[in-house]
């Protein structure tokens, strides 16, 4: 809060004082007790520029409307089976904390498939990933470490990267805007870990077009990036695939479910299945819990997003020219489940 005038703030909440009850109610429930630093977040997002960061909330505040996000976390992806299917190929999990209190998600880029469930199905889990982080393990590690803590770090695991990937761009922008519009700064730090030659090319094209904030959060580590990860970490909360040299994220490779934070048998995602099944239990009180995916609203890229996108594939492209190798774009169906 200290690089954002004390000003903008006041200037912030003189403004949200004069949205409708609705507008105030779902941001009561955003903000889990921090207004002002949830303010402030939205703020760095928009280079402090007021009015662009109230128009970004108050957008953000009407998408939560719309869609019914206070309550996703009543809606599980059921039945069981279906919802294993997603995180085996979704790969995502809490594998740990950071020496200061952050917790350190870990991200299975290269190797997740996205192939198992509609689109939907995939969004609707990756928000209520976001929800339950924000609900449940920031103010767990609020209260364990006596601070405030609203940020996360995030492993990426380039392992298994391919060309094919192209098929998922359409799908991975939809939910980084998602993220980019309604959970902005919500990161500390991104750890980019294992990657492969198709990586650093990508990288090499698009670092360019990223906004300075956002480049000085990526830190590209060589190898599995153990040591590195150990200087803000302990052992027990590196994830899996960077343990030991030439890891990954495979699920082959791990050490169990145990270890592998991507695995629906891993505590953090027992614990997160489990509270989404008690709070459909709370409002459905008695009746069957509802089948089907939610179908959330994809907001539009940002242009600087989109470009980005743009600029990945155009890269893959170039890269599957070089190799002979032909990607259809249309591969991904975006409606149904």
């Amino acid at each position: 809060m200290n690089n954002v005038h004390e000003e903008s703030i006041k200037k912030f909440l003189s403004l949200m004082e004069n949205v409708d009850e609705k507008m105030k109610g779902t941001f009561q429930n955003m903000h889990h007790g921090y207004p002002t630093e949830t303010l402030v977040r939205f703020l760095k997002a928009r280079d402090c520029d007021v009015q662009k960061a109230y128009k970004m909330l108050t957008d953000c505040l009407q998408w939560r409307i719309q869609n019914e996000i206070d309550n996703i976390l009543s809606k599980p992806i059921i039945p069981a089976d279906l919802y294993r299917a997603v995180r085996d190929s979704q790969l995502v999990g809490l594998s740990g904390y950071s020496k200061e209190g952050l917790p350190v998600l870990a991200i299975g880029v290269g190797l997740s498939t996205y192939n198992k469930a509609s689109v939907n199905y995939y969004v609707q889990s990756h928000i209520q990933m976001n929800e339950y982080r924000d609900c449940v393990v920031l103010p767990a590690a609020t209260e364990k470490y006596g601070r405030h803590i609203s940020t996360c770090l995030k492993v990426l695991d380039m392992t298994g990267l391919k060309l094919s990937a192209l098929h998922q761009i359409k799908l991975l922008t939809t939910i980084s805007t998602i993220d980019d519009l309604n959970y902005p700064e919500k990161t500390e730090t991104y750890y980019i870990v294992n990657a492969p030659y198709i990586f650093s090319a990508c990288w090499k094209a698009v670092k360019p077009l990223l906004q300075e904030r956002t480049t000085r959060k990526i830190q590209v580590l060589q190898g599995c990036g153990r040591d590195e990860l150990l200087k803000v970490m302990d052992y027990s909360s590196l994830p899996h695939f960077c343990r030991k040299e030439g890891s990954g994220s495979s699920r082959n490779r791990s050490n169990g479910a145990v270890d592998n934070c991507f695995s629906l048998d891993h505590t953090y995602h027992q614990q997160l299945y489990d509270y989404v099944k008690k709070q459909a239990k709370l409002i459905e009180t008695g009746r069957p819990i509802k089948q089907g995916s939610v179908h959330v609203d994809f907001p539009e890229p940002d242009p600087e997003d989109a470009k980005i996108a743009k600029t990945i594939e155009s890269e893959f492209q170039r890269l599957a020219g070089q190799n002979g190798i032909c990607n259809s774009l249309n591969s991904l169906k975006v409606n149904g489940d």
